[in-house]
């Protein structure tokens, strides 16, 4: 029988699926790819290479101000490989500029200090000036419109910078794309107003709105009018494999640079849906497994390749519970998930609500399947989410065959459902 291992929490389920039943385990040919170099030799290379700028210590020749845009908790971005040898370059150029790690949390909690040094390391943390934006209370900027129409305010510290910069990393993502780029600022720095509108149900339920693509989607299209508006000068953006250790890199303008990444992600990442009864997914582990919230990523992996009317098994440790309180309360107080989209898409995009978009892909993910999810958040919790809660991967597989009434259901596995591209 095929042994299927899949991350969860900071740890691995084992699974056994009969080899009658088996479909196909998909997987990005990350987990395979072994780069020339160590992760510290690829980013100081990308460094030394830029695409499209000059070098970052000669950016930051004769700059007072610098501003270095860091990726949150909820992302596992190698910072400590990251972040040291930028600083060296800016120190390069310019000795005496004073530097601002900025927390772009986008709309999610604010960073604790324990993450930050899980992150950074204590050195980093104790030795330089690191703010955590705030999406509701950090002082911003309103610096124009965006093309759909959109009030772009930003946090105060990257507009003021005279160098503004960013680490990120660059995966697939359910409806911008890929991240990593232009999302370093907006959504990572920008107002929740901001964020809202971008992620209106028009632009949600847009058909190029979907992983992997960036021309024609609407919401990348404001994402980087506004990166630019704002003057991100220079990204250091990796690929990670399932270790979370960088296995490419690549630096330089926001643009230019990122498009090479993503086109480097694609070639190994994307592979072809195989059709199945059951789909398990997981969202990658730790740390993008800490909420429910989050793992809806992992979901609309599964929702590619499962059968209409079929069962997604997900994967989540979700030990922070649901993780967004108004995606939360609207489920629990809405039991009809086509009414619930139907409001949406009657919203006028200046009256998005937060979480909104959360809510209706993962309304889209049920219309099209039912989910059993196994995690450590409340049973109640995750029934209230619409879903089936259950302790184990097996008692889930028992949980969907009945469902199912199909004793002999096929199974599909995606042992990371935010690495891979499922495609039809």
């Amino acid at each position: 029988m095929p042994v299927i291992k899949l991350p969860y929490g900071k740890q691995f389920i084992e699974y056994d699926i009969p080899q009658s039943r088996f479909k196909a385990e998909l997987v990005s040919q990350m987990h395979h790819y072994k780069p020339e170099r160590s992760p510290q030799e690829l980013v100081n290379h990308a460094l030394a290479n830029p695409i499209g700028t000059p070098k970052l210590s000669v950016m930051a020749e004769g700059k007072k101000h610098v501003v270095i845009i860091c990726s949150d908790h909820t992302r596992p971005v190698p910072s400590k490989v990251i972040i040291p040898p930028m600083l060296a370059e800016i120190r390069k150029g310019s000795p005496d500029a004073q530097i601002t790690l900025l927390i772009s949390t986008g709309c999610h909690r604010l960073t604790t200090e324990k993450e930050l040094e899980n992150k950074f390391g204590a050195d980093i943390v104790k030795n330089e000036k690191i703010a955590v934006h705030d999406c509701d209370n950090s002082e911003m900027v309103n610096i124009g419109r965006l093309p759909s129409g959109g009030t772009i305010i930003v946090n105060k510290l990257a507009i003021e910078a005279d160098l503004l910069c960013a680490e990120g990393f660059i995966e697939p993502h359910f409806f911008a794309g890929f991240s990593g780029g232009r999302k370093s600022l907006f959504p990572g720095v920008s107002s929740r107003k901001t964020v809202t509108y971008n992620h209106n149900a028009e632009f949600i339920a847009h058909p190029r709105s979907r992983t992997g693509i960036l021309e024609g989607n609407p919401i990348h299209t404001d994402m980087l009018y506004a990166a630019r508006i704002a003057r991100l000068d220079f990204i250091c953006n990796v690929v990670i494999n399932s270790d979370k250790e960088a296995i490419y890199a690549v630096a330089g303008d926001l643009d230019r640079a990122h498009v090479a990444g993503t086109e480097f992600l694609a070639g190994k990442c994307q592979v072809k849906a195989v059709p199945a009864d059951i789909v398990i997914s997981t969202n990658g582990g730790y740390p993008l497994d800490q909420n429910i919230y989050q793992a809806v990523k992992g979901m609309t992996a599964a929702e590619v390749t499962v059968k209409k009317g079929g069962v997604i098994i997900m994967l989540a440790r979700s030990n922070d519970g649901h993780g967004g309180e108004v995606f939360y309360k609207t489920f629990k107080e809405e039991k009809d998930v086509d009414r619930m989209l139907r409001k949406f898409l009657d919203t006028p995009k200046e009256d998005t609500i937060v979480d909104q978009w959360q809510s209706q892909i993962f309304a889209r993910v049920l219309q099209r399947a039912k989910v059993i999810y196994v995690s450590e958040a409340p049973d109640e919790i995750v029934r209230e989410l619409h879903m089936t809660p259950a302790k184990s991967l097996d008692e889930a597989v028992k949980m969907a065959e009945a469902l199912l009434g199909k004793p002999d259901a096929s199974i599909t596995a995606i042992p990371d459902g935010v690495a891979v591209m499922v495609v039809e």
